[in-house]
């Protein structure tokens, strides 16, 4: 394997995080700021880009660290690695709600395709880089631009998503419909596109936006109930006051008479 042999343990159910045990000189890299707790004989180290064997020299380091700037994470990425005689631990925590899900990646075709915030960490040696739609609908109707993150090797790497996870198993020619943000990650092999939704009606007043992602097999997808973008949106709408009142028939009416608006 070129990427490093780690193990793992998820502890937590609605908050989770994801405890990694390196032998010594093993490393994990992982996204800027999700570190939760580490023991003493880890190093950390901040890198241009992952750290991979793609991603070796100067060049190679400035053109990684170029390919995330595009999916929007920052230039750096923090690498992990047990300096002690030991086994250590160092752990990383999901950013909101939701679940972690493990990855691996010689089990996977050696790549999988996922939207750009959901990577959390990896075992060393595995890419992560960004995976350009094909198709122009994809593109401009996807919620996520031209591009998608790609992560790939052979090694582990751990994805969060929201809410409850949904892992469907397509069939060659299966055609699943899914909402773009509730998209997670899905294996290369599963051809992606956006379709519109049909009827005016059905687009303005259906709250369901214009378009949906089709998917299809064969491959595997995995899909999130609760995507941090509509988290944030109702979070955002309630502190407008534009949120419905628990137990209130009348709710913002109701608080209208009570004299609290």
């Amino acid at each position: 394997m070129n990427a490093h042999e780690i193990d793992y343990e998820i502890h937590g159910s609605e908050m989770q995080y994801v405890e990694i045990e390196l032998d010594p000189q093993e490393s994990v890299i992982a996204e800027a700021g999700s570190m939760m707790m580490m023991s003493a004989s880890i190093d950390m180290q901040t890198i241009f880009g992952d750290g991979s064997e793609a991603n070796k020299g100067l060049v190679g380091k400035l053109f990684g660290a170029g390919k995330r700037l595009l999916t929007g994470e920052s230039l750096f990425m923090t690498v992990f690695t047990n300096r002690g005689a030991r086994k250590e631990r160092v752990a990383f925590a999901a950013p909101y709600p939701g679940r972690i899900l493990p990855m691996d990646l010689s089990e996977l075709g050696g790549r999988i395709i996922c939207q750009k915030d959901s990577f959390l960490c990896a075992a060393k040696g595995v890419s992560v880089g960004i995976a350009f739609q094909r198709k122009l609908g994809a593109g401009f109707f996807g919620g996520e631009g031209f591009i998608m993150q790609k992560v790939e090797g052979d090694g582990l790497a751990f994805v969060h998503a929201g809410g409850t996870i949904c892992e469907k198993v397509l069939q060659p020619g299966e055609v699943l419909r899914v909402d773009t943000g509730c998209l997670v990650a899905m294996t290369q092999e599963v051809d992606y596109d956006i379709a519109m939704v049909k009827g005016i009606k059905t687009a303005v007043f259906g709250g369901e936006g214009l378009f949906f992602a089709t998917l299809r097999g064969p491959g595997r997808v995995w899909i999130q109930s609760l995507p941090f973008s509509r988290l944030a949106d109702r979070v955002l709408a309630a502190s407008r006051g534009g949120g419905k009142e628990e137990g209130g028939v009348l709710g913002g009416l109701g608080r209208l008479l009570d004299g609290d608006k």
